[in-house]
């Protein structure tokens, strides 16, 4: 027997033996990893994406629970046209297949209405207030004519027959009364007295009395936040003129209170 040709023969078999059986071991192993996969991502599992628009999220959380989806709030806008804290938008659209656990996308309509600032609309043609109004969404629901020297011109801006400021914050979508002036008139009024008054309170006494604030002349510039503290020392015409209805009263404001005294409301006439 040639013993040297027996032990090649041997170890060749040996390694085609240990060949095949690492082959077989490593086909087992594949599969049982491709099934793990399978099993792991749902691979051809999927589930219908119903519509959560127009629900609150509470309600869509709940819609989703059945098919292990749930809600991701990815941003919010606002809408006068849904009700408030509603999903307005989503993503996956309805109808779309997904996998059990996916996220569906929401945008939602602010639970608050939306506020903007009060243009400053004194001295601004009718037409040009009306723009600006519109450009931050707020209405007109009325427009009241008073005399004054200049026809169509803004004289105040009222709510609940209260004049409003201008940054005064409104709800989207308010409407308020425009003053409009319809030029002079011919009736005679007298000036009211307004050192001591702030401005606000100067526009209300003059607008009373169909008159309109003039020029406004601060001995030192306000800022916005100090505005308030400036009281009129000086107006032109002086208290207690006649003058033609739609005129314009100069101011001169400052917040020196030697300068402002303080206002002393007129006492009732003394008859005795």
């Amino acid at each position: 027997m040639d013993w040297k040709r027996f032990f090649k023969e041997s170890n060749l078999m040996f390694v085609i033996y240990m060949l095949l059986l690492a082959a077989v071991v490593g086909a087992i192993i594949v599969s049982i990893v491709l099934l793990s996969l399978n099993r792991y991502t749902q691979h051809n599992v999927e589930v219908e994406v119903p519509n959560i628009c127009s629900l609150y999220i509470e309600e869509a959380n709940l819609l989703l629970a059945s098919e292990q989806l749930h809600v991701q709030v990815i941003d919010s806008t606002y809408s006068r046209k849904v009700p408030l804290g509603t999903i307005v938008e989503q993503n996956p659209l309805p109808g779309a297949k997904v996998k059990h656990g996916r996220s569906i996308y929401a945008i939602v309509n602010a639970k608050q209405q939306r506020q903007v600032p009060l243009p400053d609309l004194h001295d601004m043609s009718y037409r040009q207030a009306e723009a600006t109004l519109k450009a931050v969404n707020l209405l007109i629901s009325r427009v009241e004519y008073e005399p004054s020297e200049y026809k169509d011109l803004v004289l105040d801006v009222r709510q609940d027959e209260q004049s409003l400021v201008a940054g005064t914050r409104l709800v989207e979508g308010t409407g308020v009364v425009l003053v409009v002036g319809k030029g002079s008139g011919t009736e005679q009024v007298i000036v009211p007295a307004l050192v001591g008054k702030t401005l606000e309170e100067a526009r209300n006494a003059l607008l009373g009395m169909r008159l309109i604030v003039g020029a406004t002349d601060y001995d030192v510039p306000p800022v916005p936040q100090t505005e308030v503290d400036y009281r009129i020392y000086q107006q032109s015409p002086a208290a207690g003129q006649w003058i033609t209805e739609g005129s314009h009263v100069d101011l001169s404001l400052s917040t020196d209170t030697l300068k402002t005294p303080t206002v002393i409301e007129d006492d009732e006439e003394d008859f005795f």
